[in-house]
Formats: structure tokens, C-alpha cells, sequence
């Protein structure tokens, strides 16, 4: 059985093929995502991915929105309008295999939680994206980034991609420990891991015992668990 899994993301449409153990049997494939980000040019570029991948069995795919039954409800940080996307029988039908879609952030946790007491997920990538367990029993589609942080910015506006280049790496890091810090006596998460691309960016020094920085390549490997 080969999972092709899928990573729709605002920078870039990541993708490799897994076995059942979650070993890659290719190369992993990364195609920048198209813009605008509509939804054809996006599907066009995801089924490229798999093109480049070779054979597989069946699908899974994250996305950076709210995904319900495989259905598009918001892509913030994407174009066009995918209110209503049939995103998952779309691949299927494009790609003539069985497809699972998912929040993106959701996806990428299921690859690192350990299914102890309450698990959260930040992804610190294009936005930010977030995932709440409870005895690895996934709260689907918990938008954090779009609630308000301070006044009329949300937490995405504090530590999203774009202010990074802004205000540099340090004054990032020191936003996202101030994230981590307002979200701790909320949540009383037992663990939280910090992914996507910019996870890269942290210093494991900088952070409570309780935070693990994962590696972006989550957002593949949780696939095969969805």
C-alpha cells in the first residue's frame, strides 16, 4: 500500500509517496505554489506533484484551511474562491485514486504527537496554523491564528511570514515565545510541538521544557496517519 501524501502550503505544494511503516519510497517533490493561489492552478500544480512521484494507492492531502468531510470551507492564505472546493473527490478524480483532505496544521501534528493527555501544534509557515489533541484525538480545525492576540491583531499578524522579513529573526522569535506564553495557561497542554517551515528559525533554548521544535517534513508523514 503507497500513500501518496500531499502538502498544500501558502510558499510551496510538497509531496512524496510512503509505505505503511511511513518510510519514502521517492524523492520528496516541492513545486512553489502558484499565484494567484486559485484553485485550479493549485490542483494543476498538485497533480504535477504527483506526476513526479510515480505510483501510489491512495491519497491524502493538508491544506491551509478549514477542511470538513474533504470539503474547502477557507483558504486565507490562498486566492480565489474555494468556499465549497470538493477538494478531496477533486483529486480523486484527477488523480483516479481514494483521497482524504485535511486542515494542514491537523495533518502535520499526526505525524509528531505522542497521544498523552492534551497535545497542541502551532505551524509557523506563510500563516499559522494549529492542532489540539486530546489522548491523540484530533479537535479538527482549530483556527488559533485568527483570533485575537492584542487589540485588533490576531495571532498570524504577530508571527506570520510576511512580519517576519519585517521586523528580523529576533524580534520574531521573542513574538513566538509571547504566543507560546499566552497560550499555555489556556490550553494546559501536556506538550507543544512548533512546525512548519519557520519552526527552523527557533532556538530550542529559548523555549519552556515542554516545547519540542518538529521538523516541516511532519506535514508529509502525518498524511499516511490521516
Amino acid at each position: 500500500m503507497r500513500t501518496l501524501c500531499i502538502d498544500i502550503g501558502g510558499t510551496a505544494i510538497k509531496g512524496n509517496v510512503l509505505d505503511l511503516a511511513g518510510a519514502p519510497l521517492a524523492e520528496r517533490v516541492r513545486i512553489e505554489t502558484p499565484r494567484p493561489a486559485v484553485p485550479a492552478d493549485v490542483l494543476a500544480t498538485a497533480v504535477e506533484v504527483a506526476r513526479r512521484l510515480g505510483e501510489f494507492d491512495r491519497i491524502s492531502c493538508g491544506f491551509p484551511g478549514v477542511v470538513e468531510g474533504g470539503v474547502v470551507h477557507t483558504a486565507p492564505n490562498l486566492d480565489g474562491d474555494w468556499a465549497g472546493y470538493k477538494l478531496a473527490a477533486d483529486l480523486e478524480l484527477r488523480l483516479g485514486k481514494p483521497c482524504r483532505a485535511a486542515n494542514d496544521a491537523d495533518v502535520h501534528g499526526l505525524a509528531v504527537i505522542e497521544s498523552k493527555g492534551v497535545e497542541l501544534v502551532l505551524t509557523l509557515g506563510t500563516g499559522m496554523g494549529s492542532g489540539l489533541y486530546t489522548d491523540g484525538r484530533c479537535v479538527w480545525n482549530l483556527e488559533l491564528g485568527h483570533h485575537p492576540f492584542n487589540g485588533d491583531e490576531t495571532y498570524e499578524d504577530r508571527v506570520d511570514d510576511a512580519v517576519r522579513k519585517k521586523i528580523g529573526n529576533k524580534k520574531w522569535r521573542r513574538r513566538v515565545r509571547a504566543v507560546v506564553d499566552q497560550l499555555a495557561p489556556i490550553f494546559n497542554y501536556r506538550r507543544l510541538y512548533l512546525g512548519g517551515g519557520n519552526s527552523a528559525r527557533l532556538d530550542p533554548a529559548d523555549l519552556p521544557e515542554n516545547v519540542t521544535i518538529v521538523d516541516n517534513r511532519a506535514g508529509i508523514a502525518g498524511g499516511l496517519k490521516l
